[in-house]
């Protein structure tokens, strides 16, 4: 049993559900990793059983952490004017959030990038005073120019790596398609800023590409939002920069070691949301590999494995993969610490009952990530004009949404399908379905519920 104290370092536990049985011949094994950070600051915590628990060393208020809001300031911002004005608001309101002694900076995005504060290439230090000067700036803000977010990040990128801190953060908010660079621009900028720091992205209004931003939070570790009214800005970045502060340890990988001749299928992050990490493994030594999330505060995450093992015979067992939880020396000349680690097994049984019961847990999660999948696929298809597509899709989300409890997801798919029978997935598409609808589930759609354990 995992004890957590108080502490100012986050604790990690590695928690693993399976179930590890397969028949003769059986090959794919399957498992739920819960992985909880606990102890930043705060006391207790829930003792996760068989799972150990040790401190992240150099964590917690150390070497200090910086953040950069990235605003959009082109011309389609002054459309209602009042969008601009609400994004100094909200701006402002996460200045106020930011912790004394983290460093930050504020940066103007159009067709170019401009660090309006505190400039010249420099973070500012929170307190009292910078707070007022940086708001100060902010007012000075106005719209005109294009879009080009690959600008945006470098800048940010450039500023965040001038500090020496342990967590790097970024915040972003664009109302509009990202027009004045090529997709490859913007992909290449992604590919520089990736692993350097973190970034939330947050599209206002509805003239913005949902899959540029989601792509942008996929890639640097953030997360997405769409914020159709202006005026809830402020809310939701005053959010935003309190998780962004409560963030104790950074650049933790899950690493996957396994045996000779097993096979990885795939490695993704099930909750809070659904994002596929498989193809972002480094390689980190002989048949193991690490995997990128981010900054952790206190917080839980589920991640699913899905490995292929050797063939054997009933009575057979073995290791399928060892997961650890690593912290790599900010130097990167040491050994990188392990936090936390759990087992993933393999046991071949003649009992069918044992091997043909899927665990609830990977059950859960093998729906969600099919949720969020066809939501997709019927928004696609709905677009193109694919009326039948669109009802078979989105009617199989509305029963994935219902049986698993997923009840925003579900009254978000209410604003775009009739539901006939939730249970059966019968639905008919509504013929006028406002586009900010649509773009929350979108952007929403790979948001998870928690499995009831």
């Amino acid at each position: 049993m995992a004890n957590f104290s108080k502490s100012n370092v986050p604790q990690f536990s590695v928690e693993v559900y399976q179930n590890a049985f397969l028949p003769e011949g059986g090959r794919e094994v399957n498992a739920i990793v819960t992985v909880t950070s606990t102890g930043g600051g705060t006391t207790g915590g829930t003792p996760l059983a068989d799972a150990a628990a040790s401190p992240a060393s150099g964590a917690g208020q150390g070497p200090g952490a910086a953040v950069v809001l990235m605003v959009d300031c082109s011309g389609s911002m002054d459309y209602p004017p009042t969008k601009m004005r609400n994004a100094r608001d909200a701006t402002a309101a996460a200045i106020d959030t930011l912790r004394e002694g983290t460093r930050f900076a504020v940066v103007a995005g159009t067709h170019v990038a401009k660090d309006v504060y505190p400039g010249d290439g420099r973070l500012a230090v929170a307190d009292a005073q910078t707070k007022a000067q940086a708001k100060d700036a902010l007012r000075k803000l106005s719209a005109g120019g294009g879009t080009a977010i690959g600008t945006w990040l470098r800048l940010a990128d450039r500023l965040l790596n001038s500090a020496d801190v342990s967590i790097r953060h970024g915040i972003l908010l664009t109302d509009g398609r990202n027009e004045h660079e090529s997709p490859e621009d913007l992909r290449a900028a992604l590919e520089s800023c990736a692993g350097r720091f973190t970034c939330d992205a947050r599209g206002v209004g509805t003239d913005w590409e949902v899959k540029e931003v989601t792509g942008i939070a996929a890639a640097l570790l953030g997360t997405a939002d769409i914020v159709a009214d202006p005026s809830g800005l402020a809310a939701d970045f005053t959010q935003m920069m309190e998780n962004a502060m409560g963030k104790e340890v950074a650049d933790v990988a899950l690493r996957l070691w396994t045996p000779v001749g097993v096979e990885i299928r795939f490695v993704k992050q099930v909750a809070p949301t659904v994002a596929d990490l498989t193809g972002r493994r480094t390689e980190a030594g002989p048949r193991a590999g690490d995997y990128p999330t981010g900054s952790w505060g206190d917080e839980s995450r589920d991640y699913h494995v899905c490995v292929l093992v050797p063939e054997a015979g009933i009575g057979q067992e073995m290791l399928a993969a060892r997961v650890s939880l690593i912290l790599p020396d900010p130097s990167g000349a040491g050994t990188p610490q392990t936090l936390s680690q759990g087992l993933v097994r393999a046991v071949w049984t003649d009992d069918m009952v044992a091997s043909t019961s899927i665990n609830p847990q990977v059950a859960h999660y093998t729906g969600q990530a099919e949720l969020a999948q066809v939501i997709q696929q019927g928004l696609d298809a709905r677009k193109s004009g694919d009326f039948d597509g669109a009802t078979a899709k989105l009617g199989r989300a509305v029963q994935l949404a219902s049986a698993s409890g997923n009840q925003d997801t579900a009254k978000l798919l209410s604003k775009v399908v009739d539901v006939v029978d939730a249970a059966t997935g019968t639905v008919r598409l509504k013929a006028k379905v406002a586009e900010a609808d649509e773009m929350t589930l979108e952007t929403r759609s790979t948001k998870t519920v928690r499995v009831k354990k």
